[in-house]
């Protein structure tokens, strides 16, 4: 197995929902786990699609593969099994979750997708002017021990309370013996979600915020009086998460032109993430810390 390869136990994981290999067009399929190698790889390296190695096939191949398991919705098939296994288990802290946001720059290479195609892309393609250039900022959500949930795509200079709630319903976590996990009992989030639209939606999904107040005073109606400094502290494990996905060099940077593209390869960094050790096993040090320090 070489760097950023899936390993035997975690190719396991995922192997039963891989398309089935056969003939195919004339021709046999490229085996299937040469190619997600290969695009681990590329999610880890961030080189260009040309430049993969040769030992994981034509570059040709495994960007098409992309694409069609992208609009296959097989990622998104793939991660609910994964969450299904997470949440089985117990390793996903259902009480309290982060979110926060985080902008990424975008290279000359992601300009110059056509304006309308795939009816699933936006039309800025998520890409937009902000004070660090032109970028795509990213907002996510985490449980409490910093293992990624869901996230939703903006263009960089878009602010976090418009799409707070779009990110927030995109959390669906299976459940083996109920309805999936849609909500949790607490959601920490730094001064940027302070505002009165963020309280109002939290109150209505009964889950209280911890969330500090801006500077200046915003206690006025609707917004929350009360504010637990011991649980906000909980809430680096978010910066912690933001920090492991911009360490995916894609990631870090966008190169890829249509943004369900970029949403493509920051589902294979939270596949690379749940096959790998548990997200528990490093939060809870972490937590343990927090409540020695206290």
């Amino acid at each position: 197995m070489r760097r950023h390869e899936l390993s035997d136990a975690q190719w396991e994981l995922i192997a039963d929902r891989m398309p089935r290999s056969g003939l195919r067009g004339g021709g046999r399929w490229r085996d299937h786990r040469w190619v997600v190698n290969g695009l681990m790889w590329k999610l880890c390296t961030s080189a260009q699609w040309r430049n993969l190695p040769e030992r994981y096939g034509p570059w040709q191949t495994v960007y098409e593969r992309l694409t069609r398991w992208r609009r296959e919705g097989l990622f998104d098939m793939i991660l609910d099994r994964l969450r299904l296994k997470l949440n089985a288990e117990g390793l996903i802290d259902l009480d309290l979750w982060c979110i926060d946001s985080t902008s990424v720059r975008a290279s000359r290479t992601a300009a110059g997708a056509r304006k309308k195609g795939n009816p699933q892309e936006p039309d800025d393609h998520a890409l937009g002017l902000s004070r660090g250039g032109s970028g795509t900022k990213i907002h996510l959500v985490s449980d409490g021990v910093g293992l990624p949930l869901a996230f939703s795509l903006t263009p960089g200079q878009r602010h976090e309370v418009p799409v707070f709630e779009t990110t927030l319903r995109a959390v669906r976590l299976p459940n083996p013996r109920d309805r999936p996990r849609t909500r949790p009992k607490y959601l920490a989030g730094d001064k940027a979600y302070s505002y009165r639209p963020v309280f109002h939606s939290l109150r209505q999904h009964h889950i209280r915020p911890v969330i500090p107040p801006r500077t200046g005073g915003n206690m006025g109606k609707g917004c929350a009086r009360a504010f637990d400094p011991d649980l906000y502290r909980r809430r680096n494990v978010v910066e912690r998460c933001v920090g492991w996905l911009k360490g995916c060099r894609s990631i870090a940077a966008r190169h890829e032109k249509l943004a369900i593209n970029f949403a493509a390869m920051i589902k294979l960094a939270f596949m690379r993430q749940y096959c790998g050790p548990s997200g528990r096993q490093r939060g809870s040090r972490w937590i343990e810390l927090a409540c020695i320090n206290k």
